[in-house]
């Protein structure tokens, strides 16, 4: 069996977060790393469901994620970066962003640290090449 490639560092974003106990450390980065947006998005897991149990898992996940995580913010650089993913996403003829749009803040961590972006809805980034990698996993 070939050697995958692995970076040494990559974000992941909120969906690999979720299903990380699942996915093969091998189709990851050496060393993960989140962004703030994808904190934000933990955060509001719990009041998404009425449901107490999948409440109860979804603030398990986010006390978790904190414990391991220092995140890296949604900063000056990364905002910068976020006009050049929206012009991306735009360019493609897609819609400006509306629900996606903590995805591509997301995205535009990536592209300001200069690190891949690992998800598990790479359609969410269509558009994105030359901006940020974004490895589907």
């Amino acid at each position: 069996m070939a050697e995958r490639h692995r970076h040494p560092r990559g974000i992941i974003d909120t969906s690999v977060v979720i299903d990380l106990e699942m996915i093969d450390p091998g189709y990851l980065p050496v060393e993960l790393a989140i962004s703030s947006m994808t904190m934000a998005e933990l955060a509001a897991g719990p009041h998404a469901t009425d449901d107490v149990s999948e409440r109860a898992r979804r603030q398990d996940r986010l006390q978790r994620t904190e414990a391991v995580f220092d995140p890296l913010p949604f900063d000056v650089e990364a905002a910068r970066a976020y006009g050049r993913v929206f012009a991306a996403i735009v360019a493609t003829g897609r819609k400006a962003p509306g629900a996606r749009a903590i995805d591509l803040l997301i995205a535009a961590t990536a592209c300001a640290a200069q690190l891949p972006l690992y998800t598990r809805n790479a359609e969410d980034f269509i558009g994105l090449d030359g901006v940020v990698e974004v490895i589907a996993i």
